[in-house]
């Protein structure tokens, strides 16, 4: 694993939205960026973590920010990725390699999903952040390295410690300053100015139409940030451009634009194209009900035959077939 440095990065630059809950972020980034106490970001997969402890640690910038992947250090990989190791301390260490630590030393460590580390090596990281101070494996002499340190996970770590899957002791030496990211669900404000951030990012001249969009904030986003940017690639990568349409919209988007459009549906009154179909009318012909749901779904999409014939469940050939039969 090689160390990860950031370079030249603007503090809040990278913090996208304008929401009160993204202001009052830029305000801890900002104060949390001036101090060297640890910081332990908290929030859901996907919401920016890494992002956000990268600001904090571009408000001074000072040194390199080494990234620690918590989750990736298993087996014996663990404290030679992070305390390095001396020549002939195994089966292939045929020169002496600095590990994670002397990387991050006058800067930055960044434990991303401490959570996940087993006890024993939460207990060895404890001592490390105690006394500034490590061996390499197969060492013989203390090496020092001086770093700051900002954690982030997924998990709850207050309940972890209750069931003793993390160290209380570890957990107070990291908390001591502590910022909770919000989902994007709970932020959908910002949704717009991120779909932006990130046409610029991967586009080629993109533009978004207002269906799009409205759709795209209408979807709770389950995966947070790094879902809506996956989204806005494949978008992208899906359509030559300028213009981003209904048809380009990833299929969970679609399939929740369906769901919405079917409980408008039930809701409205008879002047629904569904409302009313069996009480009022008696028994309707099944091919009545299927052009009254083609007639709904075009309507629905605008015109947009792609995204109907997806929202009804046929292929587009199909549909194109229906429109001809029923003389829509």
């Amino acid at each position: 694993m090689k160390p990860q440095i950031a370079l030249d990065v603007s503090p809040l630059s990278s913090l996208v939205g304008n929401s009160p809950l993204m202001r009052q972020v830029h305000k801890l980034v900002t104060r949390m960026g001036r101090t060297r106490f640890p910081v332990l970001v908290l929030g859901e997969t996907g919401t920016g973590k890494e992002v956000v402890a990268r600001a904090i640690h571009s408000t001074e910038a000072r040194g390199p920010f080494v990234v620690v992947d918590c989750s990736s250090l298993v087996g014996p990989l663990m404290e030679s990725e992070l305390f390095g190791y001396a020549k002939g301390a195994f089966t292939g260490a045929h020169n002496q390699k600095l590990g994670l630590l002397d990387a991050a030393n006058g800067g930055t460590a960044f434990f991303d999903e401490v959570g996940e580390l087993p006890l024993e090596m939460q207990q060895k990281l404890l001592r490390v952040l105690q006394e500034k101070e490590f061996r390499a494996v197969g060492g013989l002499a203390q090496r020092s390295s001086n770093f700051r340190v900002i954690a982030a996970t997924n998990r709850d770590l207050a309940k972890e410690v209750e069931a003793g899957r993390f160290r209380q002791d570890l957990y107070y030496r990291l908390n001591v300053m502590r910022l909770r990211l919000a989902p994007l669900r709970e932020r959908k404000e910002d949704i717009p100015a991120l779909v932006l951030h990130f046409l610029n990012r991967h586009g080629n001249g993109h533009q978004i139409s207002t269906e799009v969009m409205d759709s795209l904030c209408a979807y709770d986003w389950p995966g947070n940030i790094r879902e809506l940017e996956h989204a806005v690639q494949q978008m992208v990568a899906m359509n030559s451009g300028p213009w981003i349409t209904p048809a380009d919209l990833p299929s969970p988007v679609v399939n929740r634009s369906f769901e919405r459009s079917l409980k408008a549906a039930h809701q409205a009154t008879a002047a629904s194209p569904f409302g009313g179909l069996f009480e009022s009318q008696g028994i309707i012909p099944l091919a009545e009900v299927e052009k009254r749901a083609i007639v709904h779904a075009i309507d629905y999409t605008k015109g947009d035959r792609t995204v109907a014939a997806a929202m009804l469940g046929i292929g587009r050939t199909t549909l194109y077939r229906k429109l001809k039969e029923y003389g829509l």
